[in-house]
């Protein structure tokens, strides 16, 4: 069991995919364990050493007190790539995974290329969810247990159609939040890193080759964030998907998989 240590704070990950191929680390979003990434990690694990792990504050990893900020979650990479032996890594992240892929980028040199999906760079002209949506994703109805409460708050994540045609796979996912993902401290915790975020100014300083991929109905993070980005990175290659929402790469994992894989070949 691989575990880097970041100022004393250690960090669970796990390595799959051919030792000789080039790297490809996932980073997740906030509160989101490593089972997140499982529909992306078969795919790229057969051409990419693939690297997942905990953020602090999730799953495996420790859980120091917060508030966490970004700057402190990519010394956290930086400390994964390290323990393991990697000079250069596909840097892949989304939502908070790619507020911190941003932050590496910015702060560390091991980064070929960076995929950022359904993420924002920050700042003032970012555009955050609904007042609806944000009340929805912390609800809690009064009489849910836990797995009704999980059901409720990831709703806004996902399209309708999708959760009426994938029952038992939500109920996997929910088995899934709740033993892999954060503790409500932890939650919290990286929460204040998200709100704290704002690299928009510096985006120009991030001359790695970017993908930006967004699903246009996002309502976590509204697609136009990845306009943003865009508009902002010097080397950018933007893949929108139509009617997407936030967890886009679930939904549309073969499509998504796909783009995920060309980008990666284009930069190999």
């Amino acid at each position: 069991m691989p575990i880097a240590s970041n100022g004393g704070v250690d960090l669970y990950y796990e390595v799959d995919g051919p030792a000789d191929a080039e790297t490809a680390v996932l980073i997740e979003g906030l509160g989101y364990g490593r089972w997140m990434w499982q529909w992306q990690r078969e795919a790229l694990a057969e051409r990419y050493e693939t690297i997942v792990w905990d953020n602090r504050g999730t799953g495996d990893s420790d859980a120091p007190e917060g508030p966490y900020t970004v700057a402190e979650m990519a010394g956290d990479l930086e400390a994964v790539l390290d323990d393991h032996g990697v000079g250069r890594a596909h840097v892949v992240g989304a939502s908070m995974g790619g507020m911190i892929a941003q932050r590496y980028a910015l702060d560390y040199d091991r980064a070929a290329t960076l995929s950022l999906l359904c993420t924002t760079p920050g700042g003032k002209d970012a555009v955050e969810a609904s007042p609806e949506v944000q009340a929805r994703m912390v609800a809690e109805p009064e009489g849910y247990d836990e797995r009704e409460v999980i059901r409720h708050r990831m709703a806004p994540a996902m399209t309708d159609a999708f959760r009426e045609a994938n029952d038992d796979l939500i109920g996997d996912i929910v088995d899934w939040r709740i033993e892999g993902d954060a503790s409500e401290a932890g939650r919290q915790a990286q929460l204040a890193a998200v709100g704290a975020f704002d690299v928009s100014d510096r985006l120009d300083e991030i001359r790695v080759p970017t993908l930006v991929a967004h699903g246009t109905t996002d309502r976590i993070l509204p697609v136009e964030n990845a306009e943003l980005l865009a508009e902002g990175l010097p080397d950018a290659r933007v893949e929108l998907f139509d009617g997407g929402p936030h967890l886009f790469f679930v939904e549309r994992s073969d499509a998504v998989n796909e783009t995920l894989l060309d980008f990666l070949g284009d930069h190999a």
